[in-house]
């Protein structure tokens, strides 16, 4: 089948039907009894199985699986492909990351008759990597991925988050790989985070809006839009903040927007950096962490006379930078050894820390968060001689150990 056939297929039939095509060619060529899709939730502690196009019901809640302790969280962790002789004793179940660029979109998951051979592992893993291209594709035009990732309702605030935040919640590129989680408050709090990655930089940010429920919401819309505005018309740091600023002049309602700004050049590694009343960013390097003491302006909108100083954050390669929200600092939280965290969680992918960070949070909060918890990690490789590793899936086939074969 290979990729070009699968995404053409694919775009041959209705949106809400492209995985239906994808499920139809497996079972064809690799006489599958069972082929399905698992979307990650919002939490990405979670998947969503989605059926077919006619049994997808989408008016009630999605029916979320835990991911702890599965087969399925251990292949989005390690993002290699994985299988398993199912209870029957007969059959094969095979599950493959659908990953693009780092973020984990969701799995795969096969059930075949026999253990697949070399060729037939290689297809499944350019399969998924096709669906990924897939699901991007076609996310714009349907609600059902939407649906997928909502496990539990969303309030009026909590939607208008949510789409507030970059489309992939994580990205590799060869100099760093970034990724962000977001945990909002039984109350919305406004928190929200953003990168983009240009031809020469790679542009973060993280902001938090005063208040809470759709006022924050609302608030927090202005500020972004705001700094995208900014950030697209070419405006470099300072004018980006000058205008966020402004924005909540005029259209803030005496509110304010705290946030911290990053632009790092993918040339030579030099960086940029803003704080506008936000916590200080957290840098991990070679095992230790500690907090970068950058001076601190006032928030977007604090109606007192100021300017934003742009200040150098010194990254080298190798180096974790982690920014937050005060959400992840909060008095019930204080309990949770953040620092010692940020080192325990050094090896794992920043997608994974950063969801690991804020599982702790949400655990030490027993569940009800009284402000929006928020983190963004990125790891810095450096300008020169790198590339990124595994650029379809991140399934290593060539490494993976053979899957079991089923007893005769």
């Amino acid at each position: 089948m290979g990729l070009a056939g699968a995404l053409a297929a694919a775009e041959a039939a209705a949106p809400v039907e492209s995985l239906d095509v994808v499920a139809r060619m497996l079972r064809q060529r690799l006489a599958a009894t069972m082929v399905s899709f698992l979307i990650t939730d919002f939490t990405g502690a979670s998947v969503v199985r989605l059926g077919a196009a006619g049994s997808v019901e989408t008016d009630e809640p999605a029916r979320r699986i835990g991911l702890p302790g599965t087969l399925y969280d251990e292949v989005i962790r390690t993002q290699r492909l994985a299988s398993e002789v199912r209870d029957d004793g007969r059959t094969v179940r095979v599950i493959a990351p659908v990953t693009n660029r780092g973020d984990a979109i969701g799995l795969l998951e096969l059930v075949l008759p026999v253990a697949p051979d070399a060729a037939a592992t290689r297809e499944i893993s350019e399969t998924a990597h096709a669906l990924a291209y897939i699901v991007i594709a076609n996310r714009s035009f349907t609600d059902v991925y939407q649906w997928g990732r909502r496990t539990t309702p969303l309030s009026l605030a909590a939607e208008i988050q949510h789409r507030l935040l970059p489309a992939s919640l994580a990205c590799e590129a060869a100099q760093f790989t970034v990724a962000g989680a977001l945990e909002p408050a039984d109350h919305v709090g406004g928190d929200t985070f953003d990168y983009v990655i240009d031809r020469d930089t790679v542009q973060l940010s993280v902001t938090d809006a005063m208040g809470h429920d759709v006022d924050a919401a609302l608030l927090a819309t202005l500020a972004v839009g705001a700094l995208r505005r900014a950030r697209r018309a070419g405006a470099d740091l300072a004018e980006q903040a000058r205008q966020a600023h402004q924005a909540m002049l005029d259209h803030g309602r005496q509110s304010y927007v705290t946030g911290q700004l990053l632009r790092i050049s993918l040339l030579d590694g030099s960086s940029e950096f803003i704080n506008a009343g936000h916590p200080w960013p957290l840098r991990l390097r070679e095992g230790r962490v500690e907090e970068l003491s950058v001076e601190v302006d006032m928030p977007f909108g604090f109606q007192f006379p100021h300017s934003y100083r742009v200040q150098r954050l010194d990254l080298r390669r190798g180096d974790r930078l982690v920014m937050l929200t005060d959400g992840m600092l909060e008095h019930s939280a204080s309990g949770m050894d953040l620092k010692g965290m940020i080192e325990h969680t050094s090896d794992l992918h920043p997608r994974e820390a950063a969801r690991t960070l804020i599982a702790k949070v949400i655990a030490s909060n027993e569940g009800h968060l009284q402000d929006d918890a928020t983190i963004m990690c990125l790891d810095w490789h450096g300008v020169a001689g790198h590339s990124r590793m595994h650029a379809a899936t991140g399934a290593d086939l060539a490494g993976a150990s053979p899957p079991p074969t089923p007893p005769v």
